[in-house]
């Protein structure tokens, strides 16, 4: 079973976009099975403890698959290079490629 997570923090406007996509994702591979874990970093401590990287913050099976590995931990909105510049959320075809 696909775990799927989407960390965000309260005032974040790209993580509702976030969630929206991976809906549509999901739908387009016919993947009705997975539930998206919605998880709300509400402190600094709990940002270091999860090593959230920005909201939003999508992981596959514990796998962040859009971190370059230079995103700093903590409550701050998180920015996705999309093939039109940047953005507050991966596209939809991103998270589909991701999740296939």
């Amino acid at each position: 079973m696909l775990r799927l997570e989407l960390f965000y923090f309260d005032g974040c406007p790209h993580w509702t976009v976030a969630n929206e996509r991976l809906s549509e994702a999901l739908t387009r591979l016919g993947r009705v099975d997975v539930v998206v874990e919605r998880r709300k970093v509400e402190t600094p401590e709990d940002a270091e403890r999860v090593g959230f990287a920005g909201s939003p913050t999508i992981r596959i099976d514990g796998h962040d698959p859009f971190s370059s590995g230079a995103e700093q931990v903590g409550l701050a909105c998180r920015v996705y290079q999309i093939p039109a510049g940047l953005a507050g959320s991966p596209t939809v075809d991103q998270l589909t490629e991701v999740l296939s």
